[in-house]
């Protein structure tokens, strides 16, 4: 049974109980079953409908709120303790108390909630809050990073968390991908779903499964902007439009291609290299090779040294619409032919 069939059985539940609760009321205390039928109802659906307006109020978010009206009710408290309202009348004096409490009330809550954890300490002197590393902050996963495959590697290297946070409608997306029929699809969704099933099995990462409970109506890129802000985590992707929308939210995000691209070696015009020669080039005497990071050297006058390790000189760089090309000359005049 997924979760979100649990959810909806157990609301079917609890406004089952509240109808019953009410028919047993309305009978013993009104004298009406329907009556207290009908009252049980409107409340288990009263109760239905806060929920769905508490729709993505974090746990946070709440302890937060509790502590802020908690600390109003104490300045409250001491302000209506100083017999300021002696001189009023109790009916004035039960409107102004209840102003009070409800300003302070209000506006603790706020503070409270837009207060991050080092600002608590200044309430609280004694508690401090740990320092998160970066390496500890959870990582939300995005469909693309999966069908990548370089996650794994990437967390092994210590630079990105090893707390990965997976969306339920991620795996849903992977799912689907994975039973489509064009053929293409159906294997980066395979993929994506083994990585997934070798980061559970993996003793040193940490994969979490989260239902953040959005419509699914709504885009999955709203979707994972949505899960990334409840959960105070950092967004991992390979699509640039959903990182630039994340970052205008506020968010922090990491784009794996542009990591790539910033790894990038630079290499400048008369740098020597080690290069082993791939293929013929376009040109009668040219040949290919690759860097690295992909990137492709077009040779020289080296189409006759292909399968070879050799030397050469970097002599110039194209900028393409894939990244940098560049074209080089042997070291050694040998083996140069027009």
């Amino acid at each position: 049974m997924t979760p979100a069939r649990t959810i909806n059985l157990l609301r079917f539940l609890f406004v089952t109980f509240s109808l019953f609760v009410g028919i047993w009321v309305g009978d013993v205390i009104v004298g009406s079953q329907s009556l207290g039928g009908a009252w049980g109802l409107i409340f288990g659906l009263l109760v239905l409908l806060a929920d769905r307006l508490l729709r993505g109020f974090s746990l946070r978010v709440f302890s937060s709120a509790t502590f802020g009206l908690l600390l109003g009710f104490l300045l409250s408290s001491l302000l209506l303790g100083s017999d300021v309202l002696r001189y009023t009348s109790d009916q004035t004096r039960w409107i102004i108390s209840l102003c009070v409490y409800s300003a302070f009330g209000y506006l603790g809550s706020m503070l409270a909630i837009r207060s991050n954890r080092d600002e608590f300490s200044l309430i609280i002197p004694y508690i401090r809050f740990r320092h998160t590393a970066v390496q500890d902050v959870p990582m939300v996963i995005d469909t693309s990073i999966l069908i990548d495959g370089r996650l794994i590697e990437l967390c092994q290297t210590g630079f990105l968390s090893k707390s990965l946070v997976v969306p339920r409608f991620v795996v849903d997306e992977l799912q689907r991908l994975a039973d489509s029929a064009e053929p293409v699809k159906r294997e980066r969704g395979r993929r994506g779903l083994d990585l997934l099933n070798e980061i559970r099995e993996r003793k040193d990462m940490s994969m979490t499964l989260h239902d953040s409970g959005v419509d699914e109506e709504i885009p999955v890129d709203s979707q994972l902007i949505h899960a990334a802000r409840v959960l105070q985590a950092r967004l991992l992707t390979n699509d640039s439009g959903l990182a630039r929308v994340a970052r205008l939210e506020g968010l922090s995000v990491l784009n794996l291609n542009e990591l790539s691209r910033a790894l990038q070696a630079t290499i400048l015009t008369g740098d020597e290299l080690e290069l082993t020669l791939i293929k013929p080039g376009r040109d009668a005497h040219q040949a290919i090779g690759y860097l690295p990071d992909g990137s492709m050297i077009v040779v020289n006058h080296a189409r006759n040294r292909v399968g070879e390790t050799v030397s050469v000189i970097v002599g110039g760089v194209f900028q393409t619409v894939s990244g940098q090309m560049y074209f080089a000359e042997l070291k050694s005049g040998a083996g140069h032919r027009a």
